[in-house]
């Protein structure tokens, strides 16, 4: 009886940090939850300057694209095809609309 005692004494303030521990995780897990949430659902700059990049990339790809369209457009117009220099016309407003364009968060 006596040693279950002493035993029972020495254990307490190993209990206790345990105990206290606990606590302690109970009560911070919200807060952290939250934090992680909050984590989700923000943009970092970094992700943001990758997501302008990549519009950048895209927007200059499809330029690049009507561009390569114009031209041929052009030389078909310059062979004497009326529809062609038509839409040489259309493709390079549209060239100039897309180099104007806000790149603008989707």
């Amino acid at each position: 009886m006596r040693r279950a005692a002493i035993l029972l004494c020495l254990l307490m303030p190993l209990l206790g940090g345990c105990v206290a521990r606990a606590a302690i995780d109970a009560v911070t897990a919200p807060v952290r939850a939250a934090g992680q949430v909050a984590d989700w659902a923000t943009t970092s700059q970094d992700e943001a300057d990758r997501a302008l990049g990549r519009r950048v990339r895209e927007r200059d790809a499809a330029i690049g694209r009507l561009q390569r369209r114009r031209e041929q457009a052009a030389r078909d117009c310059a062979d004497g095809d009326a529809d062609a220099c038509t839409a040489a016309q259309a493709l390079t407003s549209q060239i100039t609309e897309l180099q104007n364009a806000p790149l603008d968060p989707e």
